[in-house]
């Protein structure tokens, strides 16, 4: 299919990132909510369109979304209506926490926590084992998805899989969000967090998990300070430096058996290009797509009062390639 080209009159970045959120209407799609149980004793939400019914071999396409997102974000709305037209079943497995249910256990989630995905996808093809598995990840889920398909190799259940917008290496980006217009995304992500983080002193004594009292987590400003008092010590790191250095997708790349396409915009407004991998730590399994403009999970085509969402068909284009 055709490389993208922005909208006339939506070049910028931060349009390009923004424009779905404020101007794209929600799709009423219908769901199949199932309750997937983990092995610690937490749970996740998987939200089904489509569900394969007994008999039916149409591929699966399994979705993970970015920070804070959940089936409401219009990438995951757009993306599943435009596969159930084009025969594709598909699932969201919401990160703990995401769908909103608040988990059972104090932890939550973050950038490379692979195990809840391995668990469902591992569950998935033993469910339907003669039915096609595909994969997309977006932004922090598109790096989680990189780690992922870096750590099983040749034991991916997954046919095909897109990463897209992934923030490759979480401390540069981690210090772009901290600078210039990219704080107003700092600052608007980090509200979600601190009021997840916030309603779990209610179930919990999170005090004596991370020595913080509630009525200070509104103090938490950055991603590298909610990382560093949160995310690291309840999810077993010693720091948010530990957490970024372990989890950042770039170095699982070079491992990645299944063919893989990744997508990334230069004027991405949540990292700057010091994030992409050289040709020698990509495996032969992987293509990228890199463009000079698309913003953050945006790639919006057309023009402005007719938006073509560019990368719903390129998933459709890659997956029946």
């Amino acid at each position: 299919m055709d490389k993208f080209k922005p909208a006339f009159g939506l070049r910028n970045r931060h349009l390009q990132t923004l424009y779905s959120s404020f101007f794209r209407k929600p799709l009423s799609l219908e769901f199949d909510i199932e309750k997937f149980k983990l092995d610690d004793g937490d749970f996740v939400e998987c939200y089904w369109h489509k569900r394969p019914q007994d008999g039916e071999t149409k591929p699966i396409v399994r979705l993970f979304h970015g920070l804070a997102g959940s089936y409401k974000s219009p990438y995951i709305q757009g993306t599943m209506r435009k596969l159930a037209e084009n025969g594709f079943s598909s699932v969201l497995m919401h990160f703990r926490g995401c769908s909103g249910v608040q988990n059972s256990l104090p932890r939550s989630y973050h950038s490379g926590d692979s195990g809840d995905a391995i668990a469902w996808l591992t569950h998935l093809k033993q469910r339907f084992p003669h039915i096609k598995l595909f994969g997309i990840g977006y932004s922090l889920g598109g790096n989680m998805l990189l780690k992922l398909l870096g750590e099983l190799k040749d034991s991916s259940p997954l046919s095909k899989a897109i990463s897209i917008s992934a923030p490759l290496q979480l401390d540069i980006c981690a210090y772009k969000m901290n600078s210039g217009f990219s704080k107003f995304y700092q600052r608007h992500l980090l509200k979600d967090l601190n009021k997840s983080l916030e309603q779990k002193y209610n179930k919990h004594d999170m005090k004596s998990l991370i020595n913080l009292d509630k009525k200070d987590v509104k103090n938490l400003k950055t991603f590298w300070e909610f990382d560093d008092v949160y995310t690291a010590p309840i999810h077993g790191f010693k720091s948010a430096k530990d957490y970024y250095t372990k989890c950042s997708s770039r170095q699982f790349l070079k491992e990645i058996t299944t063919p893989t396409l990744i997508i990334h915009s230069k004027d991405d407004p949540f990292m700057t290009t010091e994030i992409l991998p050289k040709p020698s730590e990509l495996s032969s399994k992987i293509e990228i797509e890199l463009f000079e403009h698309g913003g953050h999970v945006g790639f919006i085509g057309g023009n402005i009062f007719n938006p073509k969402y560019w990368l719903e068909d390129k998933i459709i284009s890659y997956f029946k390639k």
